[in-house]
């Protein structure tokens, strides 16, 4: 089944004055990506969220959430919310903001959180 074109021009609307998005295929879906991270996304009919390992057990409380799992073993830090959470604009802007702070709270990609230390050498002595 292709994901939900719908819930993705919804997405698509919220994140409309999100800068930096770029819409990418993934996880046989669409994932919506903030600083080269993933964000959220759809597959089928459900909302992916990155949410991080911290906030993860405590959202899956929520109504409609449950884990984003493929394999048969969950993703730590990724949920899905089932489509009958996503119904009000409000429901889904709301677990939008919770995947846009996540993917905004972690460096980009080619962004590091302290320089490498040099491991520059002389320059070999020809013989």
């Amino acid at each position: 089944m292709p994901y939900d074109e719908g819930l993705a021009e919804r997405i698509r609307t919220v994140l409309a004055e999100q800068p930096g998005v770029i819409e990418k295929k993934m996880f046989g879906g669409l994932a919506f990506m903030i600083g080269g991270r993933m964000s959220v996304g759809v597959v089928k009919d459900a909302l992916m969220v990155r949410v991080g390992a911290d906030a993860h057990e405590g959202l899956l409380q929520r109504p409609h959430a449950r884990p984003m799992d493929f394999t048969g073993r969950p993703l730590k830090g990724f949920l899905f919310v089932d489509a009958p959470g996503l119904e009000s604009d409000a429901d889904l802007e709301r677990w939008i903001a919770r995947g846009v702070d996540y993917a905004a709270s972690i460096p980009a990609k080619g962004e590091r959180l302290r320089p490498m230390p040099s491991r520059a050498r002389a320059p070999r002595r020809k013989k």
